[in-house]
């Protein structure tokens, strides 16, 4: 099964103290290392993302297009970063994610699988 892991939270990454930041980074690796590493898995992608006010957020009303600047609705989490891989089942990718930093608020949703 493929899947994508949504990664939210509410860290601010300039308050951390390089120390901190390094866990985080250390974290990750694993993360990707055992991955990696574990039979019938594969990472597919993964990035970190800027900050949701960097985004740009695009409405169809109508005929047209809208584009406004920064996220969706105010939220005390945002979107950090995401992982794609696959695995052989959720219950070994729930397995995996306990790797990754536990600040997080994890979103785990299965890749739609379409007819070739």
């Amino acid at each position: 099964m493929r899947a994508v892991v949504l990664m939210f939270g509410t860290l601010s990454w300039d308050t951390l103290s390089l120390a901190e930041q390094t866990t985080y980074y250390e974290q990750h690796r694993v993360f990707v290392r055992t991955v990696t590493a574990r039979p019938g898995c594969r990472l597919l992608a993964g990035e970190a993302l800027q900050a949701g006010d960097s985004a740009t957020v695009i409405r169809f009303p109508g005929d047209h297009q809208v584009p406004t600047d920064g996220p969706f609705a105010e939220a005390t989490e945002q979107l950090g970063g995401f992982y794609e891989l696959e695995a052989p089942s959720m219950d070994v990718v729930l397995e995996l994610v306990r790797l990754l930093p536990s600040s997080y608020t994890l979103e785990i949703r299965p890749v739609l699988s379409t007819p070739a």
